[in-house]
């Protein structure tokens, strides 16, 4: 009985371990043909790393301002009488825009304009007889002072008729009119904007480290998105002789000519201020850039080192410089001559092989025109 026993449980022994050394078999060709496999080549964009001449410049944000902008208001209050305007018309130096009622100051100056021709010949009588030695100096002086005050009086009252009558203080165009016939104005009341929109002046800070490198009449482009497809040129103008404490920045203005009147006051622009000299940059497309918290990098394409073959790409970590167009500048990581990944590279690991396929993404340019832009 014991030795049926112990036969079964050496046959039982034999089974398990003839089924554990084909299960072993089995795991090894899988490890071995899981070691060789190799996962098809990813199709993938290139571009070449060049060197080229890009002209220097200073990029900022700014805003337009009207070289003379101001709003219309009253300096002694009235009720209006007449309005001599439309609102957005183009004046002129001088044109008549609001008359405030001056009935009153008109009366007033006729009954002083009668007290003056009074005194005027008063003074007159008052010369002929002192000359003749019957008039003292005293009462000549008198007469004539008492001519002057009431001259000055009348000068007061034309003086406070001219303020009633309000004119555009500089040729310009106007806005939307605030006032209506026969309100009451309070001094200060706001009328109508009048501003002067040939030229206009970009302004717009810099950091201090550029300060040095600033110098009026330089060249600035100046590109507003009401307008992404027109570039306006003006020249430096102006810089401040003191910085922002708080941003340590300069502040500079540029003026443009905008014969066009298409820049307004308080337009949002992006400006660049054109340095002198040329600086040799390397270029890539900017669509070759992967950005993450920990940095930019890139994908450069290089020949396998194994026997297989073929291309494979190595992640480089880069530092980029300014924008033109599609392109991007590169200050480190790369150089002159590199084969890089333009597009497909979001699906890319580092040590995968690649394959070139250049007609699956547009190309780059420098003055991209997109078609549903």
């Amino acid at each position: 009985m014991k030795i049926k026993v112990i036969v079964a449980i050496v046959i039982v022994l034999a089974v398990v371990g003839g089924l554990a050394g084909v299960k072993t078999l089995q795991i090894r060709k899988l490890i071995a043909s899981g070691a060789e496999f190799a996962p098809p080549p990813v199709s993938i964009s290139s571009a070449v790393v060049r060197e080229e001449k890009w002209q220097g410049k200073l990029s900022a944000v700014g805003n337009i301002a009207a070289v003379q902008g101001v709003m219309i208001t009253p300096e002694i209050a009235g009720a209006v009488r007449e309005i001599a305007f439309e609102s957005g018309a183009t004046v002129a130096k001088g044109d008549l825009l609001v008359r405030l009622d001056t009935s009153s100051e008109e009366a007033q100056l006729r009954a002083v304009e009668a007290q003056v021709e009074l005194a005027r010949i008063t003074a007159n009588r008052a010369r002929t007889l002192q000359a003749d030695k019957t008039l003292s100096q005293a009462d000549l002086d008198l007469a004539e002072a008492t001519l002057k005050q009431n001259q000055a009086n009348a000068d007061n009252i034309r003086a406070t008729i001219t303020k009633k009558t309000i004119r555009a203080p500089f040729a310009g165009r106007l806005g939307i009119r605030l006032v209506n016939l026969g309100e009451n104005l309070d001094l200060g009341k706001p009328i109508v904007s009048l501003q002067a929109l040939a030229p206009v002046y970009a302004e717009f800070s810099l950091p201090q480290q550029e300060l040095a490198r600033l110098k009026t009449g330089m060249r600035v482009n100046l590109v507003s998105d009401t307008y992404p497809e027109k570039k306006f040129e003006g020249a430096l103008t102006a810089i401040n002789p003191d910085l922002d404490q708080a941003t340590r920045s300069v502040r500079a203005q540029a003026t443009f000519e905008n014969r066009e009147q298409l820049l307004r006051p308080g337009m949002f622009a992006r400006v660049e201020v054109l340095l002198p000299e040329e600086q040799s940059v390397l270029v890539i497309p900017a669509t070759s850039i992967l950005s993450a918290p920990y940095g930019d990098s890139v994908y450069v394409i290089e020949p396998a080192t194994n026997s297989a073959g073929g291309l494979v790409v190595r992640q480089q970590f880069v530092r980029v410089g300014r924008v033109r167009g599609d392109f991007i500048s590169v200050e480190t990581g790369l150089k002159p001559g590199e084969k890089i990944v333009s597009a497909g590279q979001f699906k890319l690991r580092n040590g995968m092989t690649v394959t070139e396929n250049n007609d699956i993404a547009p190309k780059a340019s420098e003055k991209p025109r997109p078609s549903d832009s």
